[in-house]
Formats: structure tokens, sequence, C-alpha cells
């Protein structure tokens, strides 16, 4: 018997949660249940995480945490919880399988059968965003070596234990060199241990589009954080319905299985909301617990509950679905087809005994950093980039000379085009006149001087070399 912990959460959650639980429990699964509250609930009772620290102690006890979609607040500058467990419980690795249903669920691509890889603690989600002028709000993307190294030798792992033949990597490496770069180089060299997997990397921006053209071209897809939440919602809706898709959230200790779509207030306690994904997220969890016989017999008769022409809304279509029913006849006919296989969609049979287990990270050895410079980011509200130039020359040490100004970005000093539009966000670029290093009280001196001269310094950033590379991006338009 395994104590797992439960969450109902906001909107539909209860009633889809109720739903899959009552399938859980006719299907026999070795579970017992401890449940929390967590969400929008308590974020309004002041309550800024949307969990108690009891709630933490039972899901770091119990280990396993099946959780329904929860609402987080709009304004009140309320943070994820979604994001917020997934980073605090180390939860690296998100598993989005998508299969197609055809032809019991509407699709123009029949073979589809994908399982979307997605890094989930790090990159645009780490939450760190300001605002630095009046017209200018940034958000900080970390991409890690630790990070792109487990996630990346998970997706390969999965592909070898279950029998997949390919690995596709999606970046957007040809403009964020230096984030999405490292996460390409280290999928390439991971890549190099699996001969046996092919392996292949697309441009973000053209593999979503051939996934949504072309998904049966892809097997295993592994991506970081904001890319594989994308993407895996519009594989979800190109399967049918994002209301089918379950994921799997998983760490080195803990893990949490739930649905991929959000909470939908505007249907809750209405019964009309599709039970699936959570009902899917289930079924992850009853593998990764080692209950691979309940998790066979639940897909299987949720698979022939489908092939019935059981649909709840979001998936009837007038002709090919039979019943239209709502989340809890929904639920009770999938557990009718308790014990049942479909006739036309494939029975699923789980290998037993399957787990991923990844090496501990070995930290590489250090590179010679040198600090070759350092970006001065200004709030100012002229316009000229000349001008600007002019009065940061007046303070400049003469170690460093000003190699360039951007604005959001591109180049605008020197030989700027006055075309170029300007916000009030400017960053000055000082290298070493002697192209060798500079010292870290020399930038301390640039600020203290900046002040005394009036211009606000909201923001710097080191310039540093590793092994003699230069290890930062160049201005657009250089």
């Amino acid at each position: 018997m395994k104590r797992i912990t439960i969450a109902k959460g906001d909107g539909i959650g209860p009633e889809i949660m109720d739903a899959t639980l009552a399938i859980l429990k006719a299907a026999g699964a070795q579970i017992e249940t401890d449940e929390i509250e967590i969400g929008e609930k308590l974020f309004l009772e002041g309550n800024t995480s949307g969990i108690s620290d009891e709630a933490w102690g039972i899901i770091r006890r119990n280990k396993i945490l099946l959780k329904a979609p929860i609402t987080t607040p709009q304004g009140g500058g309320y943070k994820s919880l979604n994001v917020t467990m997934r980073k605090f419980l180390g939860l690296y690795a998100n598993i989005r399988p998508t299969m197609s249903l055809y032809p019991f669920v509407a699709t123009k691509h029949p073979k589809m059968d994908i399982i979307i890889v997605r890094e989930n603690e790090e990159d645009l989600y780490a939450g760190i965003e300001h605002q630095q002028t009046d017209e200018v709000v940034q958000c900080l993307k970390l991409i890690s070596r630790p990070g792109c190294e487990k996630i990346v030798r998970y997706a390969f792992e999965y592909a070898k234990l279950y029998g997949r033949k390919k690995v596709t990597c999606f970046t957007k490496d040809n403009i964020m060199k230096q984030t999405d770069g490292l996460f390409h180089q280290v999928f390439n060299e991971i890549a190099l241990e699996y001969p046996e997997i092919e392996n292949e990397h697309w441009i973000i921006d053209i593999g979503a589009a051939l996934l949504a053209d072309s998904p049966e071209k892809f097997d295993v897809i592994v991506t970081s954080n904001l890319y594989g939440d994308i993407i895996s919602d519009i594989a979800a809706q190109v399967a049918g319905s994002v209301g089918l898709a379950g994921s799997a959230n998983i760490g080195e200790e803990c893990a949490l299985f739930e649905a991929i779509h959000g909470s939908a207030p505007t249907i809750a306690g209405q019964n009309l909301a599709n039970p699936s994904g959570l009902i899917q997220g289930a079924v992850q969890m009853l593998t990764h617990i080692g209950q691979t016989e309940v998790a066979e017999t639940i897909q299987n008769a949720w698979l022939k509950t489908i092939e019935d022409g059981y649909h709840t809304q979001d998936i009837y279509t007038e002709g090919s679905s039979k019943h239209k029913v709502g989340t809890k006849e929904f639920s009770e006919a999938v557990i009718l087809n308790l014990g049942k296989k479909p006739s036309l969609l494939p029975p699923v049979n789980f290998a037993k005994g399957l787990q991923i287990t990844l090496p501990k990270y070995q930290r590489k050895p250090s590179k010679k950093k040198v600090l070759f410079g350092v970006d001065l980011f200004m709030h100012w509200q002229g316009t000229d980039p000349n001008e600007l130039a002019a009065m940061v020359k007046e303070f400049m040490p003469e170690e460093v000379h000003l190699t360039m100004i951007t604005n959001r970005g591109i180049k605008v000093y020197p030989d700027g085009f006055s075309e170029t539009f300007c916000t009030d966000h400017w960053r000055c670029r000082f290298k070493p006149k002697n192209n060798s290093s500079i010292k870290p009280t020399l930038i301390i001196d640039l600020m203290q001087k900046a002040i005394t001269h009036n211009i606000d310094v909201i923001k710097t950033e080191n310039l540093y070399t590793f092994d003699g590379k230069p290890a930062f991006s160049l201005g657009q338009g250089q």
C-alpha cells in the first residue's frame, strides 16, 4: 500500500479529482491518500505562496502528489504555485505524452505518438523580473549546465527504456547563442553516448510549425521550460484536446502528477469537464510507483471508453461520438470498462520494473575565468546616444574605452541609425584599452562616477572570458 498526497485544487479540480479517485479505487490501486488544500483560497486568505507549511510537510513525507489544476489570482504579485512546487521539490523533468485517438477523437494526424520531455526548473520560469526604467521591464533567462545535462540525459534514457527511436532537440540558439546555445551543445555531447538512438535539432519556430503540421515525424522531443510548455499544449490540441493530456513531474526524491490544462473556472461545478488529463496523470503515477498492472487496466478501460464513443463536450463530435457525457458519467463508463481492452485503438502493455536512474551530476573542471569588461545599464531620458556617450566619456577611467551603446539590444553608438527607435533603457559597454582584463574595483569606480554625474545605473553585467573565449553576447548590429 502506497500513501500519496492529493490536492483537489480549484475550478474544475474537485470534479475531475473525484472522478479520477473513483476509477483508482474501482481498479484496485493500492494507495492511501492524505488530502491537502492548496491554491486560490489560500492565496486570497493572505498566504502569498498558496500552500501551508503543513501541506509542504505532507508532500515531502509521502513523496508522491496527485494534483488537480489550481488558480493563481490575477494581480497582487502572486507567483505560480505550480512553478514553485516544481522548483522547491527538484522536479526537473516534465513528461507529457501525446497520442492520437483517431478516428474516435477528431484530428488531422492519426499517426501521432509523441513524448515531450520538458526541462522544469529554470529558463524564464526562474521568475526573476524587474522594472528598470519608466518604459522597460526585464525577465532573466537562466540556463545551467546541470539543468541541461539532467533533462537531455533523461530524454535519451526514456527513449532507450521504452524503445523509442529518435530524440529531437528544440532551441532558439540562432538568436540566444549563450543560453539556448548551451542547451544545444549539451544535447550534442550527450547524443554521442546513445549511438543507437537517432538525434536531430530544430530551431523552435520551424520545429513547432512541423510539430503542428507533421507530428508523425517526431518521437521524443526534449526542450527547455518555456518552449516545452508551449509545444506540449500545441501537441495535445493537435491530437484532439488539451483535456486529454496528463503530465508527470519527476525529481530525484519526489514526483507530481497532474493534467496539463488549467482550472477552467467558467465551467466549474457544471459536470462538463473532461477528467481524462488527470486520469492520464494518475496512470503515469501508478507506473512510477510500480503498480503497472493497475495502470494498464485503467488505461485500457479509458481507451475502450473513448472507442465506445463516450465523450465529454470538449471532444464530442456529432455523428462520430455516440454519447455526450459529463465528468461523472465519463468516469462511470471507464469503471464499467475495467478489465476490457479497446478493439481498434492499440491496447497498452506496460513493462514492469522500468525505472530511469540518472548518474549524479559531475561538475566539470573550472575554466580560466577573466573579467574582460562590464556593461552598465542606465536609465536616461535623453534620445541622442551621442550625447550619452559624451557624458560617459567625461568620467570614464583611462584604462577603459566605451566600445558601444545599445538600446534594447541594438547598437546605437557608434555609427547608429537615426531610424532606430530608442526607449529610456541604455547599455554602455566598457572594455580595457590593452585588451586584457580589468579589476573589479574599476566597476565600482565607474558606478560611483556615474552617480556623481546624475546618471542612474540600474544594473551591471560583468563580461567574462572562459579559457580565452568571450562568454557574452554582442550587440545586435555589430
